[in-house]
């Protein structure tokens, strides 16, 4: 890719595609990008989304990308989640968190009960549903016709906008041999808290908060096994026969938000091109442009960048042509995804943080949109998904013929 050259967003390959509704869906996020940058400021102020930003979204149809066509979703392919997030984030990082959050959610309600979609859908289609996929935070226990749930969850990105909130758990036995099973329980607002701990140096407009429950009953068609999202058919599929609904769900999850860091990188690049071409060096007056060091800097950043695109893509096409054959990856299949979706988002953040050097003090005014695509590079890569230490070392123990410890894939 040229330097300041946009990123392509191609079609998602495969027979179910549809290219009009794909390139309408790309065609509406590029549309936001002006008003999302001019109220990005904004957007760190409060902590969370505009109003007129989710409306934004909304309007665009961008969260219901992959909500099932059945209830007026879109059903795109799951690369769209990278390629959209790509797109918003060249404008603001934290308004693409949480669309590829909240987005991804009405993916994974399509793989629980129909009972359960039912009751959300039906009463709301465009209701959005927080999460926090912190598995150890919380406790539940089987009763009659459900599960007790207690627990405090981090990390509850657009909690407040939510009207509904997967949450993960444990779930305990008395007996041992019944071992332990992780499951995920869809909640109403009603049921949980919102504790307003938001207060961050990256990502701030993810509004982010904790969420307690305190011994919420929770029927059992609200709730899931993790081994039932494993890959193939999940209790949705007699609903939702796409293949994009029997995805094996924790071993994309990087894809949910890696694209993220991509669109991220991607601006923050942009943005240097265009300063250095014209910037004069106020030590020498001579012009960086011509400086050996700044185009070996941007020839690196952008190969990072590209590359990371590449892993990205390719790694959700893979898996959506693996899902239309009916085929399931092996373990060593997914932890080669989680190994990629780190590797990629450390390759963003290694581009961000080359750049940020190479600005000079420049950088270092809170008046410019440089700071906050570097707070927002390292907030990104914080999240365990992208921890490259603990993906790799998985990939390595399954590539050495020992056991995943990842006990979600």
């Amino acid at each position: 890719m040229a330097p300041g050259q946009k990123p392509s967003t191609g079609q998602p390959a495969g027979p179910d595609t549809n290219e009009r509704a794909y390139a309408t869906m790309i065609a509406s996020a590029r549309a936001l990008l002006p008003q999302l940058r001019e109220r990005a400021a904004r957007t760190e102020e409060l902590r969370h989304l505009p109003p007129e930003t989710e409306q934004d979204l909304h309007e665009a149809g961008l969260f219901r990308m992959l909500q099932p066509k059945r209830v007026g979703g879109a059903e795109l392919d799951y690369v769209a989640l990278i390629d959209c997030a790509d797109l918003l984030g060249q404008a603001d990082a934290s308004v693409a968190w949480n669309l590829g959050n909240l987005a991804s959610h009405h993916w994974m309600l399509g793989m629980f009960e129909p009972k359960a979609q039912d009751l959300v859908w039906g009463k709301d289609p465009d209701t959005l549903i927080a999460s926090s996929f912190i598995f150890p935070a919380g406790r539940a226990r089987k009763v009659e016709g459900g599960y007790r749930l207690h627990g405090s969850w981090s990390f509850s990105s657009g909690v407040a906008s939510s009207e509904w909130n997967m949450l993960a758990s444990i779930v305990s036995s008395d007996d041992e041999a019944d071992g332990i099973e992780y499951r995920i329980f869809l909640l109403p607002k009603g049921d949980y808290r919102v504790l307003d701990t938001w207060n961050v140096a990256g990502l701030r407009g993810t509004g982010s908060c904790d969420v307690e429950v305190r011994d919420a009953f929770v029927a059992e068609h609200m709730t899931v096994a993790v081994g039932d999202l494993a890959g193939g058919r999940t209790p949705g599929s007699r609903v939702n026969p796409n293949p994009l609904y029997t995805l094996p769900v924790f071993s994309l999850f990087p894809y949910v938000l890696s694209g993220v860091a991509l669109g991220n990188a991607q601006a923050c690049l942009d943005d240097y091109v265009e300063v250095v071409r014209h910037r004069i060096s106020t030590y020498n007056r001579a012009k960086l442009s011509d400086f050996q060091s700044t185009q070996v800097k941007i020839a690196e950043a952008s190969a990072k960048i590209d590359a990371a695109r590449r892993i990205m893509r390719s790694a959700c096409v893979e898996a959506m042509e693996d899902a239309r054959r009916g085929s399931i990856p092996d373990m060593a299949v997914k932890t080669r995804y989680r190994r990629d979706g780190a590797f990629s988002v450390n390759l963003c953040t290694d581009a961000v943080s080359m750049l940020f050097a190479a600005s000079g003090a420049r950088g270092l005014f809170t008046t410019g949109v440089l700071q906050r695509q570097f707070r927002d590079a390292h907030a990104i890569n914080s999240h365990l998904a992208f921890n490259f230490d603990a993906a790799g070392t998985n990939y390595g123990r399954v590539a050495l013929g020992l056991p995943s410890e990842n006990l979600t894939l």
